[in-house]
């Protein structure tokens, strides 16, 4: 059995429901990057500000704001295994929609959080769905669509993610939040629930899994039904799929942790806004291109290049360039074209290097594993500025360093372009 036993109108739906599910992770991740707010907020209304100055107050709320945004790179790391072991044992359909429910849920629940500690507790497990809807999402997609459409199916559910990043910003910038509206933002979360519930009721299964399940049940020879992506034969591959996955997350942080506050501090308050709308639109077209031009360059020629274009761009931005030049919004959107094509590129790759019964927990563990070291950098900020005596241009300088790892790593990578998704 394989995806020429579904209807088009099966696989359209299956590209439908994929790309809203990630639409709707790219959401929540937006929401982690503005829920510093809320912590300020929770922090007056629990009374933890008594007695606190303002310098006090600002970096209770900073720190908090760090917690939460470990807490969502720690739950996705977590969910990215757990769902994806779910996927592959009952189903990406199955695995996909219970996902979605489950952050919708737990976000709703974040409206009631009373203090910081309780919003961190819900989110990070809101954030285990979220690391669990994107590797059953492009398995499901991957297994679905002929060799020949799947590219351009990957690359829209690369999209995907940047779009709703993108669309969170939006919003909270046309409705910014206050003390008394700031909860808000989890009602606004929570709308992706009755996706999960269409999922379950009206998607089909992906065939390729279905049959990859028959055989491994029908041999007799097969003692387990759930074999490990971190032993042979797939130890190797798994470290190499997180390798790629891990040097984007990475970069990104070491150039935009960096540019932002670097543009605060020289340039006026509306820059760092127009520079994080301009990085995410060029994302968005660099992750929509990206399979196409790894049809048409190679798969890791595609990635070695944007490796190599990215190190370029942001090595340039810190060494040469200054928020307040007239072209640097034009080197931060080269820099956001390559970095969102990485984006679209893992969706088409990452299930390529996995066979079926391991493609979602493959997939899953080698995109969100990467978020465990971006999250232990989150805590080395400050030790970085102290080293540099807070010269954000050469702590870029070094950070940026990461894609030289990403050039190395793809050189090691399998060729699988000639990967047959049915087996």
């Amino acid at each position: 059995m394989n995806n020429e036993s579904l209807s088009i109108g099966s696989r359209i739906g299956i590209l439908t429901i994929a790309f809203l599910g990630w639409f709707f992770g790219g959401m929540q991740i937006g929401m982690t990057n503005l829920i510093r707010n809320a912590n300020k907020f929770l922090i007056t209304e629990s009374g933890w500000s008594a007695n606190l100055n303002a310098e006090q107050l600002n970096d209770l709320i900073d720190k908090w704001w760090a917690f939460q945004q470990c807490g969502f790179l720690f739950g996705a790391a977590a969910g990215g295994y757990i769902f994806g072991k779910l996927g592959d044992k009952i189903g990406r359909t199955r695995a996909l929609g219970i996902s979605i429910i489950w952050f919708s849920v737990l976000t709703l629940l974040a409206n009631f959080a009373g203090d910081p500690f309780q919003l961190l507790c819900i989110r990070f497990l809101a954030c285990l769905g979220i690391g669990g809807c994107w590797p059953n999402g492009v398995a499901l997609v991957s297994e679905a669509w002929s060799k020949i459409a799947r590219p351009i199916m990957a690359s829209l559910i690369g999209m995907a993610g940047n779009i709703g990043i993108f669309s969170f910003a939006k919003i909270m910038a046309n409705y910014p939040v206050d003390a008394d509206s700031f909860r808000n933002i989890f009602l606004l979360g929570a709308i992706s629930a009755p996706l999960g519930v269409i999922i379950l009721l009206f998607i089909k299964e992906s065939p390729t899994w279905i049959s990859s399940k028959d055989a491994t049940s029908s041999d007799s020879n097969n003692k387990s039904d759930s074999p490990s992506v971190f032993k042979k034969p797939y130890l190797g591959i798994t470290f190499i799929g997180i390798t790629l996955a891990t040097v984007p997350l990475l970069g990104g942080w070491g150039c935009f942790a960096w540019i932002l506050p670097w543009a605060s501090e020289v340039g006026s308050a509306e820059l760092a806004p127009n520079i994080l709308q301009t990085r995410s639109i060029a994302s968005i077209i660099g992750s929509g291109l990206a399979a196409v031009i790894a049809v048409r360059v190679g798969r890791r020629s595609c990635y070695f290049v944007s490796c190599l274009f990215a190190l370029i761009i942001s090595q340039y931005i810190f060494w040469v360039g200054s928020p307040t030049d007239s072209n640097f919004l034009i080197f931060v959107a080269m820099w956001g074209f390559f970095n969102g094509i990485f984006f679209g590129w893992l969706p088409f790759f990452l299930p390529e290097l996995f066979e079926t019964k391991v493609r979602a927990t493959g997939a899953g563990v080698s995109f969100n594993y990467g978020r465990i070291l971006t999250a232990t950098t989150i805590f080395l900020t400050p030790w970085l500025k102290s080293i540099f005596d807070g010269n954000l241009q050469q702590v870029g300088q070094i950070t940026s360093l990461i894609f030289i790892v990403g050039m190395i790593a793809v050189l090691l990578a399998p060729d699988t372009s000639k990967r047959d998704m049915n087996l």
